[in-house]
Protein backbone atom coordinates (compact mmCIF):
# COMPACT_ATOMS: atom_id res chain seq x y z
CA UNK A 1 0.00 0.00 0.00
CA UNK A 2 1.38 3.41 -0.91
CA UNK A 3 1.97 5.83 1.92
CA UNK A 4 -0.30 8.52 0.51
CA UNK A 5 -3.27 6.15 0.50
CA UNK A 6 -3.14 5.56 4.27
CA UNK A 7 -1.88 9.03 5.15
CA UNK A 8 -4.38 11.02 3.11
CA UNK A 9 -7.46 9.42 4.66
CA UNK A 10 -6.33 10.27 8.19
CA UNK A 11 -5.13 13.74 7.19
CA UNK A 12 -8.35 14.59 5.40
CA UNK A 13 -10.48 13.25 8.25
CA UNK A 14 -8.53 15.33 10.76
CA UNK A 15 -8.69 18.41 8.57
CA UNK A 16 -12.45 18.11 8.13
CA UNK A 17 -12.92 17.62 11.87
CA UNK A 18 -10.84 20.71 12.66
CA UNK A 19 -12.66 22.76 10.02
CA UNK A 20 -16.10 21.72 11.24
CA UNK A 21 -15.19 22.24 14.89
CA UNK A 22 -13.69 25.69 14.29
CA UNK A 23 -16.42 26.89 11.95
CA UNK A 24 -19.47 25.29 13.54
CA UNK A 25 -22.20 27.71 14.57
CA UNK A 26 -25.20 26.15 16.31
CA UNK A 27 -28.72 27.52 15.89
CA UNK A 28 -28.80 28.35 19.62
CA UNK A 29 -25.66 30.45 19.33
CA UNK A 30 -26.70 32.02 16.06
CA UNK A 31 -30.08 33.14 17.25
CA UNK A 32 -29.35 33.89 20.89
CA UNK A 33 -30.11 37.52 20.12
CA UNK A 34 -33.67 36.67 19.11
CA UNK A 35 -34.84 37.76 22.54
CA UNK A 36 -33.37 41.20 21.87
CA UNK A 37 -35.77 43.92 20.73
CA UNK A 38 -33.23 44.98 18.12
CA UNK A 39 -34.37 43.24 14.95
CA UNK A 40 -31.35 44.54 13.07
CA UNK A 41 -29.11 42.42 15.32
CA UNK A 42 -31.15 39.32 14.49
CA UNK A 43 -30.97 40.05 10.76
CA UNK A 44 -27.21 40.68 10.90
CA UNK A 45 -26.61 37.47 12.84
CA UNK A 46 -28.72 35.48 10.37
CA UNK A 47 -26.79 36.96 7.45
CA UNK A 48 -23.46 36.09 9.08
CA UNK A 49 -24.64 32.53 9.70
CA UNK A 50 -25.65 32.06 6.08
CA UNK A 51 -22.33 33.50 4.89
CA UNK A 52 -20.46 31.19 7.27
CA UNK A 53 -22.35 28.15 6.04
CA UNK A 54 -21.67 29.11 2.41
CA UNK A 55 -17.96 29.55 3.18
CA UNK A 56 -17.80 26.19 4.97
CA UNK A 57 -19.47 24.48 2.04
CA UNK A 58 -16.98 26.08 -0.35
CA UNK A 59 -14.02 24.95 1.76
CA UNK A 60 -15.33 21.38 1.90
CA UNK A 61 -15.91 21.38 -1.85
CA UNK A 62 -12.32 22.51 -2.42
CA UNK A 63 -11.03 19.90 -0.01
CA UNK A 64 -12.98 17.16 -1.74
CA UNK A 65 -11.69 18.30 -5.14
CA UNK A 66 -8.09 18.39 -3.87
CA UNK A 67 -8.43 14.89 -2.43
CA UNK A 68 -9.71 13.53 -5.74
CA UNK A 69 -6.80 15.12 -7.61
CA UNK A 70 -4.30 13.73 -5.09
CA UNK A 71 -5.78 10.24 -5.28
CA UNK A 72 -5.71 10.31 -9.09
CA UNK A 73 -2.07 11.43 -9.19
CA UNK A 74 -1.14 8.84 -6.61
CA UNK A 75 -2.90 6.10 -8.58
CA UNK A 76 -0.93 7.16 -11.66
CA UNK A 77 2.28 6.49 -9.75
CA UNK A 78 3.50 10.03 -9.17
CA UNK A 79 5.50 11.02 -6.11
CA UNK A 80 4.63 13.46 -3.37
CA UNK A 81 6.02 16.61 -5.05
CA UNK A 82 4.12 16.00 -8.28
CA UNK A 83 0.96 15.27 -6.32
CA UNK A 84 1.33 18.61 -4.52
CA UNK A 85 1.88 20.37 -7.85
CA UNK A 86 -1.22 18.71 -9.27
CA UNK A 87 -3.33 19.72 -6.27
CA UNK A 88 -2.12 23.33 -6.48
CA UNK A 89 -2.93 23.35 -10.19
CA UNK A 90 -6.49 22.20 -9.64
CA UNK A 91 -8.51 20.61 -12.42
CA UNK A 92 -9.87 23.62 -14.29
CA UNK A 93 -7.33 23.81 -17.11
CA UNK A 94 -6.57 22.28 -20.49
CA UNK A 95 -3.42 20.17 -20.05
CA UNK A 96 -3.12 19.45 -23.78
CA UNK A 97 -3.22 23.15 -24.62
CA UNK A 98 -0.60 23.94 -21.98
CA UNK A 99 1.60 21.12 -23.26
CA UNK A 100 1.36 22.57 -26.78
CA UNK A 101 2.26 26.06 -25.52
CA UNK A 102 5.30 24.63 -23.73
CA UNK A 103 6.41 22.76 -26.83
CA UNK A 104 6.03 25.86 -29.00
CA UNK A 105 7.97 27.99 -26.52
CA UNK A 106 10.93 25.65 -26.06
CA UNK A 107 11.21 24.88 -29.77
CA UNK A 108 11.08 28.50 -30.88
CA UNK A 109 13.66 29.81 -28.40
CA UNK A 110 17.26 28.59 -27.95
CA UNK A 111 17.11 28.77 -24.15
CA UNK A 112 14.00 28.93 -21.98
CA UNK A 113 13.68 29.13 -18.22
CA UNK A 114 10.43 28.69 -16.30
CA UNK A 115 10.84 30.53 -13.01
CA UNK A 116 9.54 31.94 -9.76
CA UNK A 117 10.85 35.48 -9.34
CA UNK A 118 11.73 35.12 -5.64
CA UNK A 119 13.22 31.64 -5.86
CA UNK A 120 16.91 31.70 -4.82
CA UNK A 121 17.70 28.94 -7.33
CA UNK A 122 16.05 30.89 -10.13
CA UNK A 123 17.94 34.02 -9.18
CA UNK A 124 21.25 32.13 -9.14
CA UNK A 125 20.44 30.60 -12.52
CA UNK A 126 19.84 34.05 -14.00
CA UNK A 127 23.12 35.29 -12.53
CA UNK A 128 24.95 32.30 -14.00
CA UNK A 129 23.43 32.89 -17.43
CA UNK A 130 24.49 36.53 -17.26
CA UNK A 131 28.08 35.47 -16.54
CA UNK A 132 28.01 32.97 -19.38
CA UNK A 133 26.58 35.52 -21.79
CA UNK A 134 23.17 34.01 -22.34
CA UNK A 135 19.81 35.77 -22.10
CA UNK A 136 17.18 33.06 -21.71
CA UNK A 137 13.53 33.48 -22.53
CA UNK A 138 11.81 33.79 -19.15
CA UNK A 139 8.38 32.36 -18.40
CA UNK A 140 7.13 33.34 -14.94
CA UNK A 141 5.14 30.68 -13.08
CA UNK A 142 4.18 33.10 -10.30
CA UNK A 143 2.63 35.90 -12.33
CA UNK A 144 -0.11 35.02 -11.75
CA UNK A 145 -0.04 31.80 -9.72
CA UNK A 146 -3.38 30.66 -11.11
CA UNK A 147 -1.83 30.49 -14.56
CA UNK A 148 1.61 29.28 -13.46
CA UNK A 149 0.55 26.40 -11.21
CA UNK A 150 -1.06 24.38 -14.02
CA UNK A 151 2.00 24.99 -16.22
CA UNK A 152 4.27 23.74 -13.43
CA UNK A 153 2.12 20.62 -12.98
CA UNK A 154 2.28 19.86 -16.71
CA UNK A 155 6.03 20.53 -16.80
CA UNK A 156 6.55 18.22 -13.84
CA UNK A 157 4.76 15.39 -15.57
CA UNK A 158 6.70 16.08 -18.76
CA UNK A 159 10.22 16.12 -17.33
CA UNK A 160 9.83 14.10 -14.12
CA UNK A 161 10.70 16.94 -11.74
CA UNK A 162 8.70 19.83 -10.28
CA UNK A 163 11.45 22.06 -8.87
CA UNK A 164 12.09 25.49 -10.37
CA UNK A 165 13.74 26.62 -12.48
CA UNK A 166 12.90 24.41 -15.43
CA UNK A 167 15.66 25.06 -17.95
CA UNK A 168 15.43 24.05 -21.60
CA UNK A 169 18.15 24.40 -24.22
CA UNK A 170 17.27 23.78 -27.84
CA UNK A 171 14.04 22.13 -26.75
CA UNK A 172 15.70 19.76 -24.30
CA UNK A 173 15.27 19.84 -20.54
CA UNK A 174 18.65 20.13 -18.83
CA UNK A 175 17.45 20.29 -15.22
CA UNK A 176 17.37 23.22 -12.83
CA UNK A 177 20.17 25.30 -11.37
CA UNK A 178 21.94 22.93 -8.99
CA UNK A 179 19.88 19.80 -9.50
CA UNK A 180 18.26 17.71 -12.17
CA UNK A 181 17.36 14.18 -13.09
CA UNK A 182 19.26 11.38 -11.40
CA UNK A 183 21.40 9.19 -13.65
CA UNK A 184 20.91 11.53 -16.57
CA UNK A 185 24.09 13.51 -17.34
CA UNK A 186 22.28 15.51 -20.01
CA UNK A 187 19.73 16.82 -17.49
CA UNK A 188 21.78 17.07 -14.30
CA UNK A 189 21.36 20.82 -13.86
CA UNK A 190 23.30 23.93 -14.82
CA UNK A 191 26.03 23.69 -12.18
CA UNK A 192 26.95 20.09 -12.90
CA UNK A 193 26.79 20.60 -16.67
CA UNK A 194 28.89 23.76 -16.44
CA UNK A 195 31.64 21.93 -14.57
CA UNK A 196 31.60 19.12 -17.13
CA UNK A 197 31.79 21.62 -20.01
CA UNK A 198 28.45 20.56 -21.47
CA UNK A 199 26.47 23.69 -20.71
CA UNK A 200 28.48 26.15 -22.76
CA UNK A 201 28.71 23.64 -25.61
CA UNK A 202 24.93 23.18 -25.66
CA UNK A 203 24.28 26.93 -25.48
CA UNK A 204 26.77 27.55 -28.30
CA UNK A 205 25.18 24.91 -30.52
CA UNK A 206 21.74 26.37 -29.78
CA UNK A 207 22.91 29.88 -30.72
CA UNK A 208 21.99 31.11 -27.24
CA UNK A 209 25.23 32.96 -26.44
CA UNK A 210 25.73 36.64 -27.18
CA UNK A 211 27.98 37.52 -30.14
CA UNK A 212 30.99 38.53 -28.05
CA UNK A 213 30.95 35.15 -26.35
Amino acid sequence: MKLLGSFSAAAVAATILVMLTAAAVTPTTAFCSSHSPQRTTIAATTTQLRASNDENASILDKLESALKIAQKSNAEGFGFKQIVADVLAGDDFDAASIEQDIETTIQNNPCVMYTWENSPSCQKALEAFEVIGCTPTIVRLDDPWETGNPIRAVLGRRVGRTSVPFVFVQGRYIGGYDGGLENNPDASGMVDMAFSGKLRKMLTEAGALSAEE
